[in-house]
Protein backbone atom coordinates (compact mmCIF):
# COMPACT_ATOMS: atom_id res chain seq x y z
CA UNK A 1 0.00 0.00 0.00
CA UNK A 2 1.52 3.34 -0.99
CA UNK A 3 1.97 6.31 1.35
CA UNK A 4 -0.88 8.28 -0.24
CA UNK A 5 -3.35 5.45 0.28
CA UNK A 6 -2.18 4.81 3.87
CA UNK A 7 -2.61 8.50 4.68
CA UNK A 8 -6.05 8.58 3.05
CA UNK A 9 -7.20 5.48 4.95
CA UNK A 10 -5.89 6.87 8.23
CA UNK A 11 -7.68 10.19 7.77
CA UNK A 12 -10.93 8.53 6.74
CA UNK A 13 -10.70 6.06 9.61
CA UNK A 14 -10.30 8.86 12.13
CA UNK A 15 -13.29 10.65 10.61
CA UNK A 16 -15.41 7.52 10.84
CA UNK A 17 -14.45 7.09 14.47
CA UNK A 18 -15.34 10.68 15.27
CA UNK A 19 -18.75 10.15 13.74
CA UNK A 20 -19.25 6.99 15.77
CA UNK A 21 -19.93 4.81 12.76
CA UNK A 22 -18.46 1.43 11.89
CA UNK A 23 -15.91 1.59 9.06
CA UNK A 24 -16.60 -1.81 7.51
CA UNK A 25 -14.27 -1.10 4.63
CA UNK A 26 -11.37 -0.74 7.11
CA UNK A 27 -12.08 -4.23 8.37
CA UNK A 28 -12.10 -5.48 4.79
CA UNK A 29 -8.79 -3.74 4.12
CA UNK A 30 -7.24 -5.33 7.19
CA UNK A 31 -8.59 -8.76 6.26
CA UNK A 32 -7.38 -8.61 2.66
CA UNK A 33 -3.92 -10.19 3.23
CA UNK A 34 -5.49 -13.36 4.59
CA UNK A 35 -7.96 -13.98 1.79
CA UNK A 36 -7.59 -16.81 -0.68
CA UNK A 37 -5.01 -16.03 -3.30
CA UNK A 38 -5.55 -16.70 -7.01
CA UNK A 39 -3.71 -19.42 -8.85
CA UNK A 40 -0.45 -18.09 -10.16
CA UNK A 41 2.58 -19.53 -11.88
CA UNK A 42 4.18 -19.26 -15.27
CA UNK A 43 1.74 -18.74 -18.14
CA UNK A 44 2.07 -17.78 -21.78
CA UNK A 45 0.77 -14.19 -21.76
CA UNK A 46 -2.42 -13.42 -23.67
CA UNK A 47 -4.34 -10.20 -24.30
CA UNK A 48 -7.73 -9.89 -25.97
CA UNK A 49 -9.61 -6.67 -26.73
CA UNK A 50 -12.86 -5.86 -28.47
CA UNK A 51 -13.05 -4.56 -32.03
CA UNK A 52 -10.38 -3.54 -34.56
CA UNK A 53 -8.81 -0.96 -32.27
CA UNK A 54 -7.93 -3.88 -30.02
CA UNK A 55 -4.92 -4.64 -32.22
CA UNK A 56 -3.20 -1.37 -31.32
CA UNK A 57 -4.31 -1.71 -27.71
CA UNK A 58 -2.88 -5.21 -27.42
CA UNK A 59 0.41 -4.12 -28.97
CA UNK A 60 0.73 -1.43 -26.32
CA UNK A 61 -0.17 -3.95 -23.65
CA UNK A 62 2.61 -6.30 -24.68
CA UNK A 63 5.06 -3.39 -24.73
CA UNK A 64 4.10 -2.73 -21.11
CA UNK A 65 4.61 -6.40 -20.32
CA UNK A 66 8.07 -6.31 -21.91
CA UNK A 67 8.98 -3.44 -19.59
CA UNK A 68 8.19 -5.64 -16.60
CA UNK A 69 4.54 -4.70 -16.26
CA UNK A 70 1.68 -6.77 -14.90
CA UNK A 71 -1.61 -7.75 -16.50
CA UNK A 72 -3.12 -4.57 -15.06
CA UNK A 73 -0.33 -2.51 -16.62
CA UNK A 74 -1.13 -4.20 -19.95
CA UNK A 75 -4.77 -3.16 -19.61
CA UNK A 76 -3.96 0.44 -18.78
CA UNK A 77 -1.39 0.81 -21.56
CA UNK A 78 -3.79 -0.58 -24.14
CA UNK A 79 -6.66 1.61 -23.04
CA UNK A 80 -4.58 4.78 -23.18
CA UNK A 81 -3.81 4.21 -26.87
CA UNK A 82 -7.49 4.05 -27.81
CA UNK A 83 -8.60 6.80 -25.43
CA UNK A 84 -6.13 9.25 -27.03
CA UNK A 85 -6.97 8.38 -30.65
CA UNK A 86 -8.94 11.31 -32.14
CA UNK A 87 -10.04 9.24 -35.13
CA UNK A 88 -12.19 6.96 -32.98
CA UNK A 89 -15.79 7.94 -32.32
CA UNK A 90 -16.69 5.73 -29.39
CA UNK A 91 -13.87 6.03 -26.84
CA UNK A 92 -12.26 9.11 -25.28
CA UNK A 93 -10.90 11.90 -27.46
CA UNK A 94 -13.15 12.39 -30.47
CA UNK A 95 -15.92 10.29 -28.97
CA UNK A 96 -19.40 11.32 -30.01
CA UNK A 97 -21.04 13.69 -27.51
CA UNK A 98 -24.40 13.40 -25.83
CA UNK A 99 -27.39 15.28 -27.22
CA UNK A 100 -26.28 18.42 -25.35
CA UNK A 101 -22.84 18.37 -26.96
CA UNK A 102 -20.85 17.03 -24.00
CA UNK A 103 -18.43 14.08 -24.25
CA UNK A 104 -18.98 12.02 -21.11
CA UNK A 105 -16.84 9.03 -20.24
CA UNK A 106 -17.16 5.78 -18.29
CA UNK A 107 -14.38 3.33 -17.38
CA UNK A 108 -13.47 0.60 -14.94
CA UNK A 109 -10.70 -1.85 -14.05
CA UNK A 110 -10.35 -5.06 -12.05
CA UNK A 111 -7.15 -6.80 -11.06
CA UNK A 112 -5.92 -10.27 -10.10
CA UNK A 113 -6.93 -9.77 -6.47
CA UNK A 114 -10.53 -8.99 -7.40
CA UNK A 115 -10.11 -5.29 -6.58
CA UNK A 116 -12.11 -2.85 -8.68
CA UNK A 117 -12.16 0.82 -9.56
CA UNK A 118 -14.59 2.78 -11.69
CA UNK A 119 -15.49 6.26 -12.87
CA UNK A 120 -18.65 7.34 -14.64
CA UNK A 121 -20.15 10.47 -16.19
CA UNK A 122 -16.69 12.07 -16.32
CA UNK A 123 -15.88 15.03 -18.56
CA UNK A 124 -12.55 16.51 -19.61
CA UNK A 125 -10.40 13.52 -18.60
CA UNK A 126 -8.27 12.09 -21.39
CA UNK A 127 -7.59 8.75 -19.68
CA UNK A 128 -10.58 7.69 -17.59
CA UNK A 129 -9.34 4.11 -17.21
CA UNK A 130 -6.16 5.42 -15.55
CA UNK A 131 -8.40 7.44 -13.25
CA UNK A 132 -10.43 4.31 -12.45
CA UNK A 133 -7.18 2.58 -11.52
CA UNK A 134 -6.33 5.43 -9.15
CA UNK A 135 -9.77 5.07 -7.55
CA UNK A 136 -9.01 1.37 -7.00
CA UNK A 137 -5.48 1.83 -5.69
CA UNK A 138 -5.59 5.17 -3.87
CA UNK A 139 -9.07 5.38 -2.33
CA UNK A 140 -11.29 3.05 -0.28
CA UNK A 141 -14.05 3.36 -2.89
CA UNK A 142 -15.03 1.50 -6.04
CA UNK A 143 -16.93 4.16 -8.01
CA UNK A 144 -16.52 7.92 -8.31
CA UNK A 145 -18.94 9.86 -10.51
CA UNK A 146 -19.25 13.17 -12.29
CA UNK A 147 -17.80 16.26 -10.67
CA UNK A 148 -16.35 14.25 -7.78
CA UNK A 149 -14.41 12.02 -10.15
CA UNK A 150 -13.24 15.07 -12.09
CA UNK A 151 -12.02 16.71 -8.88
CA UNK A 152 -10.11 13.55 -7.99
CA UNK A 153 -8.54 13.58 -11.47
CA UNK A 154 -7.25 17.11 -10.85
CA UNK A 155 -5.91 16.05 -7.45
CA UNK A 156 -4.06 13.24 -9.24
CA UNK A 157 -2.49 15.77 -11.60
CA UNK A 158 -4.51 14.80 -14.66
CA UNK A 159 -5.02 17.82 -16.94
CA UNK A 160 -8.46 18.98 -18.08
CA UNK A 161 -8.80 18.54 -21.85
CA UNK A 162 -11.45 19.29 -24.47
CA UNK A 163 -12.53 15.91 -25.84
CA UNK A 164 -14.80 17.34 -28.54
CA UNK A 165 -12.86 17.37 -31.82
CA UNK A 166 -13.86 19.34 -34.93
CA UNK A 167 -15.14 16.12 -36.51
CA UNK A 168 -17.27 15.10 -33.53
CA UNK A 169 -18.61 18.64 -33.15
CA UNK A 170 -19.63 18.67 -36.83
CA UNK A 171 -21.37 15.31 -36.44
CA UNK A 172 -23.27 16.59 -33.40
CA UNK A 173 -24.34 19.78 -35.17
CA UNK A 174 -25.57 17.73 -38.13
CA UNK A 175 -27.51 15.42 -35.80
CA UNK A 176 -29.18 18.40 -34.11
CA UNK A 177 -30.92 19.30 -37.36
CA UNK A 178 -33.30 16.38 -36.87
CA UNK A 179 -32.36 15.01 -33.40
CA UNK A 180 -33.33 11.60 -34.75
CA UNK A 181 -31.85 8.94 -32.49
CA UNK A 182 -31.55 5.62 -34.32
CA UNK A 183 -28.51 3.58 -33.26
CA UNK A 184 -27.07 1.29 -35.94
CA UNK A 185 -25.74 -2.04 -34.70
CA UNK A 186 -21.99 -2.59 -35.04
CA UNK A 187 -21.56 1.16 -35.60
CA UNK A 188 -23.17 3.14 -32.80
CA UNK A 189 -23.62 0.05 -30.66
CA UNK A 190 -19.92 -0.82 -30.41
CA UNK A 191 -19.36 1.94 -27.92
CA UNK A 192 -16.67 0.30 -25.79
CA UNK A 193 -13.24 -1.20 -25.81
CA UNK A 194 -13.09 -4.05 -23.35
CA UNK A 195 -9.64 -5.45 -22.57
CA UNK A 196 -8.63 -8.68 -20.80
CA UNK A 197 -5.07 -9.80 -20.07
CA UNK A 198 -3.17 -12.72 -18.56
CA UNK A 199 0.48 -12.13 -17.70
CA UNK A 200 3.42 -14.50 -17.23
CA UNK A 201 2.70 -14.86 -13.52
CA UNK A 202 -0.82 -16.09 -14.20
CA UNK A 203 -2.42 -12.83 -13.10
CA UNK A 204 -5.68 -11.80 -14.77
CA UNK A 205 -6.91 -8.22 -15.18
CA UNK A 206 -9.51 -6.41 -17.20
CA UNK A 207 -10.78 -2.98 -18.13
CA UNK A 208 -13.42 -1.08 -20.08
CA UNK A 209 -13.41 2.48 -21.37
CA UNK A 210 -15.97 4.31 -23.48
CA UNK A 211 -17.62 7.58 -24.40
CA UNK A 212 -20.92 5.75 -24.62
CA UNK A 213 -23.68 5.93 -27.15
CA UNK A 214 -23.65 8.86 -29.55
CA UNK A 215 -26.24 11.56 -28.72
CA UNK A 216 -27.42 9.82 -25.55
CA UNK A 217 -29.36 11.77 -22.91
CA UNK A 218 -27.13 13.92 -20.74
CA UNK A 219 -26.34 11.92 -17.61
CA UNK A 220 -26.75 8.49 -19.18
CA UNK A 221 -24.37 5.85 -17.83
CA UNK A 222 -24.00 2.50 -19.57
CA UNK A 223 -22.66 -0.86 -18.51
CA UNK A 224 -18.96 -0.09 -18.87
CA UNK A 225 -18.29 1.33 -15.38
CA UNK A 226 -20.57 -1.12 -13.59
CA UNK A 227 -18.69 -4.04 -12.07
CA UNK A 228 -20.40 -7.27 -13.10
CA UNK A 229 -22.07 -5.71 -16.14
CA UNK A 230 -19.40 -4.33 -18.46
CA UNK A 231 -16.55 -6.17 -16.74
CA UNK A 232 -15.91 -8.89 -14.20
CA UNK A 233 -12.69 -10.60 -13.17
CA UNK A 234 -12.50 -13.60 -10.86
CA UNK A 235 -8.83 -14.52 -10.52
CA UNK A 236 -9.66 -18.16 -9.89
CA UNK A 237 -12.11 -18.57 -12.76
CA UNK A 238 -11.65 -16.04 -15.55
CA UNK A 239 -12.54 -12.62 -16.85
CA UNK A 240 -15.25 -11.26 -19.13
CA UNK A 241 -16.15 -7.96 -20.73
CA UNK A 242 -19.07 -6.70 -22.77
CA UNK A 243 -19.58 -4.38 -25.70
CA UNK A 244 -22.71 -3.13 -27.37
CA UNK A 245 -25.90 -1.62 -26.01
CA UNK A 246 -25.21 -1.16 -22.33
CA UNK A 247 -28.83 -1.21 -21.23
CA UNK A 248 -29.16 -4.85 -22.31
CA UNK A 249 -25.93 -5.81 -20.54
CA UNK A 250 -27.01 -4.03 -17.36
CA UNK A 251 -30.36 -5.81 -17.28
CA UNK A 252 -28.67 -9.22 -17.37
CA UNK A 253 -25.48 -8.43 -15.39
CA UNK A 254 -23.76 -9.96 -18.37
CA UNK A 255 -20.05 -10.15 -17.55
CA UNK A 256 -20.67 -11.59 -14.10
CA UNK A 257 -22.97 -14.14 -15.71
CA UNK A 258 -20.24 -15.20 -18.15
CA UNK A 259 -17.70 -15.69 -15.36
CA UNK A 260 -20.20 -17.50 -13.15
CA UNK A 261 -20.99 -19.91 -15.98
CA UNK A 262 -17.26 -20.51 -16.35
CA UNK A 263 -17.12 -21.26 -12.62
CA UNK A 264 -19.74 -23.94 -13.20
CA UNK A 265 -17.55 -25.56 -15.86
CA UNK A 266 -18.52 -23.83 -19.11
CA UNK A 267 -15.79 -22.94 -21.58
CA UNK A 268 -15.29 -19.25 -22.41
CA UNK A 269 -17.10 -19.79 -25.70
CA UNK A 270 -20.07 -21.63 -24.16
CA UNK A 271 -20.37 -19.05 -21.37
CA UNK A 272 -20.44 -16.10 -23.79
CA UNK A 273 -22.97 -17.89 -25.97
CA UNK A 274 -25.30 -18.53 -23.02
CA UNK A 275 -25.07 -14.92 -21.86
CA UNK A 276 -26.06 -13.80 -25.36
CA UNK A 277 -28.95 -16.27 -25.37
CA UNK A 278 -30.32 -14.73 -22.16
CA UNK A 279 -30.65 -11.39 -23.95
CA UNK A 280 -32.14 -12.92 -27.09
CA UNK A 281 -34.75 -14.77 -25.01
CA UNK A 282 -35.81 -11.69 -23.04
CA UNK A 283 -35.57 -8.69 -25.36
CA UNK A 284 -36.35 -7.66 -28.94
CA UNK A 285 -32.93 -7.77 -30.58
CA UNK A 286 -33.48 -6.85 -34.25
CA UNK A 287 -31.79 -3.48 -33.71
CA UNK A 288 -29.72 -4.46 -30.71
CA UNK A 289 -26.14 -5.74 -30.63
CA UNK A 290 -24.24 -7.08 -27.62
CA UNK A 291 -21.01 -9.02 -27.68
CA UNK A 292 -19.15 -10.76 -24.86
CA UNK A 293 -15.47 -11.62 -24.65
CA UNK A 294 -13.98 -14.00 -22.07
CA UNK A 295 -10.54 -15.21 -21.01
CA UNK A 296 -9.71 -18.00 -18.55
CA UNK A 297 -6.60 -18.55 -16.38
CA UNK A 298 -5.21 -21.01 -18.91
CA UNK A 299 -5.22 -18.37 -21.64
CA UNK A 300 -8.24 -19.67 -23.56
CA UNK A 301 -10.36 -16.87 -25.03
CA UNK A 302 -13.61 -16.64 -26.97
CA UNK A 303 -16.33 -14.19 -27.92
CA UNK A 304 -19.96 -14.36 -28.97
CA UNK A 305 -22.55 -11.77 -30.06
CA UNK A 306 -26.21 -11.45 -30.93
CA UNK A 307 -25.58 -10.52 -34.57
CA UNK A 308 -22.69 -10.95 -37.00
CA UNK A 309 -20.07 -8.22 -37.10
CA UNK A 310 -18.50 -8.40 -33.64
CA UNK A 311 -14.79 -9.14 -33.68
CA UNK A 312 -11.94 -9.02 -31.21
CA UNK A 313 -8.16 -8.81 -31.27
CA UNK A 314 -6.23 -11.74 -29.78
CA UNK A 315 -2.52 -11.34 -29.11
CA UNK A 316 0.18 -13.67 -27.84
CA UNK A 317 3.95 -13.42 -28.02
CA UNK A 318 3.77 -15.35 -31.29
CA UNK A 319 0.99 -13.54 -33.16
CA UNK A 320 -1.76 -10.94 -33.17
CA UNK A 321 -4.95 -11.30 -35.17
CA UNK A 322 -8.56 -10.27 -35.45
CA UNK A 323 -11.13 -12.99 -34.82
CA UNK A 324 -14.76 -12.89 -35.91
CA UNK A 325 -16.88 -13.94 -32.96
CA UNK A 326 -19.73 -16.40 -33.21
CA UNK A 327 -23.27 -15.05 -33.15
CA UNK A 328 -26.88 -15.94 -32.49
Amino acid sequence: MNATRRSFLKRLGLAAGALGVGAAWLRLEAAAPGRKKPRTGHRAPVMVSTWNHGLAANAAGFEALARGGSALDMIEAGARIVEADPTGTSVGLGGMPDRDGHVTLDACVMDHLGRAGSVCFVQGVLHPLSLARRVMEDTPHVILAGAGAERFARECGMPVVDLLTPASRTAWEEWRKTSDYRPVINIENHDTIGLLALDREGRLAGGCTTSGLAFKMHGRVGDSPIIGAGLFVDPEVGAATATGLGEAVLRTVGSFLVVELMRQGASPEAACKEAVRRIIDRMPVADLQVGYLALDPEGRAAGHAIHPGFNYAATTEAESRLIDAGHG
